[in-house]
């Protein structure tokens, strides 16, 4: 069967509004050691020179981060950055207050050299893309499959060292590039089992399919028969499939992905609940309502009416 498919990491990341900000840049030489409070966002660094440790709370071993390689912290967890694990770390704060020129020094010399900064999210990420990612993604920069990130970080060093003419704006869309290349190298590093909920569904080979189909179209009246056909399986294989690895039904996915959309469009749009019935799927407003209902504990219009609020 030929079905259009989209492309669910995408829809997923416009909806939750991503947006990217570069930090203060680090230099560090010698022995050295520096702690982070729990960030705020989902913190990003990459070692552009040089070699370090990181050390996560609740993590139990250290990552050795190598010259090109990012990590991204997806919880607001204290984290070390070090020469070593010998090393008594001292307060990044007062360290970062002192930048000069849009760079932080510690220690003695420049061995290390790190480009970093946070992504923020709309009120929707924690349980549609966060809840659903490890405490901690690092990604190796040697790796061929790296090149992309690698590209985007020698960017934003131009950007960063010249100044030219919307330098800021031209890094956070690089910054964003970035995100979604360590997105997609942690999926094929994963595999199927190294990540859960519909993100894991992307690295399934029986389920993709089906959720890239209901993407592209969530307002059709999509069966499990019709997805198994997309998938190409037998329709109780895709049930079960479906249940393992993203959790629940692909039915039941599809319902909260159409109010997720219809959430959208009640907190940004002066779109007719009856419009947005429609383009969600729902042949009426008491068919969305029941539905918006039973998902939220509120009715479209009470949702809209407070303002939205997060979707349980």
């Amino acid at each position: 069967m030929s079905v259009q498919q989209a492309d669910p990491l995408e829809d997923v990341l416009t909806l939750i509004g991503t947006t990217s900000h570069l930090s203060v840049g680090l230099v560090a030489g010698g022995r050295w050691a520096l702690s982070f409070e729990p960030p705020q966002g989902v913190k990003f660094n990459a070692v552009r020179r040089g070699r370090c440790v990181l050390t996560v709370d609740g993590e139990p071993e250290p990552i050795e981060l190598a010259e090109g390689d990012c990590f991204l912290l997806v919880r607001p967890r204290a984290f070390t950055l070090a020469s070593g694990s010998d090393v008594r770390p001292v307060p990044a704060g007062p360290v970062f207050a002192a930048a000069a020129d849009g760079v932080a020094r510690v220690g003695e010399g420049d061995d290390v050299v790190f480009v970093g900064g946070r992504f923020g999210f709309g009120e929707r990420a924690q349980e549609l893309l966060l809840d659903v990612l490890p405490p901690v993604i690092h990604v190796p920069g040697h790796t061929a499959e790296a090149t992309t990130v690698r590209w985007a970080l020698e960017q934003i060093d131009a950007e960063l060292r010249d100044r030219p003419l919307a330098a800021t704006l031209v890094t956070e869309h690089l910054a964003l590039v970035m995100l979604i290349h360590l997105l997609r190298l942690h999926l094929v590093a994963a595999g199927p089992g190294g990540t859960s909920g519909w993100l894991a569904g992307l690295a399934d080979p029986i389920v993709a399919p089906a959720l890239r189909a209901m993407h592209a179209r969530p307002a059709h009246a999509w069966t499990v028969s019709e997805l198994a056909g997309v998938a190409a399986v037998s329709r109780s294989t895709l049930a079960a499939r479906f249940k393992q690895v993203v959790g629940r039904g692909p039915l039941d996915y599809l319902t909260g992905w159409r109010i997720e959309l219809a959430a959208d469009r009640l907190r940004r749009r002066d779109e007719t609940v009856e419009a947005i019935a429609r383009q969600v799927g729902y042949g009426s407003v008491s068919a969305l309502s029941n539905a918006f209902k039973r998902v939220t504990g509120l009715s479209p219009r009470h949702y809209r009416g407070q303002g939205g609020r997060p979707v349980p």
